[in-house]
């Protein structure tokens, strides 16, 4: 088919990513952001090899490298004693079984690289300060409206514009999130301002405990430590950037280990977030006429199995496979959405199904529930081995 002209909402990593795919491939792009600047919160970031594939193939991967961290294993312990309940290699057995690195980096510094490569592909790909509010498609056109500036017009619309997604809305209807009980406290640490017991080896641990768990691991060359702790808490906003006492952290985990604490007593006491989960009803039907959507727009994650971004990166790759391959915008948007639909499913579940595993509360259930499924064996087996570069599209 003739080369459409894409519009896409939001330039988030999912945005982002997909625009560097189809600007690599040929296609006209334009991104449409609300925010008066370029930028990302929140803090870690993991990145396998299903995601990593498609950051190499824009170019990326050596530059992803430089300011990741490479861990060694994924090692899941018991929130106070420390005993290691069940490990999986990373590091160099991750590329060998998989053909691309596991990477933990800062979400910022990935966006960084998404920005600049959409960019040199084509320097005004990215638009400001556009708030979208809706669209219109008629005549085999989208029309993408905006809260102040004059409409836009392309040939289809993408729809990466998040978890309070207006394309979702329009398209599917508006349905309130369920808060899930759970709230998430992030805070990054300098390696430097951590005492000896605070300085866990340069992996991905896991901390599981009653009612919560802790993942820690670095960023930057291993200068920071990433701290994410999950914790049963009174609902809140929806929202990465509300800060809570510092007071209210350190009780939240009174009584973990010693690794536990001594992070928590380095952290600024002044940059303490919470996040509070939410979740949305999974849909499977994500397009209708030239419009689709992707990303957490389409299928948001609990963060529970890491794999949010990388879902989302994953979509841009098979989408613009499929508007190079088929014939029509239709034919292709049916394409990506049968080669996704099960795939993010999965990650959805199994998300949900590891908030469960990990909250247990006591040793012996953590101990019995583990001792029944090898962690590391099961995502090498289905999530880990996917390239979206090469899998069979059906």
């Amino acid at each position: 088919m003739a080369r459409p002209k894409i519009l896409i909402a939001g330039a988030g990593i999912g945005g982002l990513a997909t625009a560097c795919c189809l600007l690599k491939r040929g296609f006209d792009v334009e991104v449409y952001e609300q925010a008066p600047v370029l930028s990302e919160v929140g803090a870690g970031i993991q990145i396998s090899a299903n995601a990593m594939h498609v950051l190499r193939y824009l170019g990326l991967g050596d530059a992803v490298l430089r300011v990741g961290v490479q861990p060694k294993a994924y090692i899941f312990r018991l929130h106070d004693t420390g005993e290691v309940i069940q490990t999986f290699a990373l590091s160099e057995e991750h590329r060998r079984q998989h053909g691309a690195p596991y990477i933990q980096l800062h979400r910022a510094d990935l966006h960084d690289l998404l920005v600049d490569t959409a960019r040199e592909l084509k320097p005004d790909v990215v638009h400001l300060n556009r708030k979208v509010v809706g669209f219109v498609e008629r005549d085999g056109a989208v029309e993408l409206n905006f809260a102040q500036d004059a409409p836009t017009r392309g040939d289809m619309l993408i729809g990466a514009d998040g978890l309070k997604s207006v394309v979702r809305a329009q398209l599917f209807g508006t349905v309130p999130p369920t808060y899930t009980g759970d709230g998430v406290w992030r805070v990054t640490v300098a390696t430097e301002r951590l005492p000896r017991e605070g300085r866990l080896d340069q992996v991905m641990s896991v901390f599981m405990g009653p009612g919560g768990h802790a993942v820690c691991y670095y960023l930057h060359g291993g200068a920071v430590l990433n701290f994410a702790g999950t914790v049963e808490a009174p609902v809140s906003e929806e929202s990465w950037t509300l800060k809570f006492p510092w007071e209210n952290l350190k009780a939240d985990f009174a009584g973990w280990h010693p690794a536990i604490q001594a992070i928590i007593d380095a952290a600024d006491r002044n940059e303490c977030y919470r996040w509070s989960l939410h979740n949305r009803p999974p849909i499977r039907t994500w397009s209708k006429g030239h419009i689709t959507i992707l990303g957490d727009a389409a299928h948001p994650t609990l963060p529970y199995l890491a794999q949010g971004a990388a879902m989302a990166i994953e979509d841009g790759a098979v989408l613009a496979r499929a508007l190079e391959r088929e014939g029509s915008i239709a034919q292709a948007l049916d394409v990506f959405q049968r080669n996704r639909v099960d795939r993010t499913a999965r990650v959805v579940e199994q998300s949900n199904e590891n908030q469960k595993l990990f909250h247990l509360h006591s040793a012996q259930e953590i101990r019995q529930r583990f001792a029944k499924r090898d962690e590391g064996s099961d995502r090498n087996r289905w999530l880990y081995s996917y390239n979206p570069l090469t899998v069979e599209l059906r």
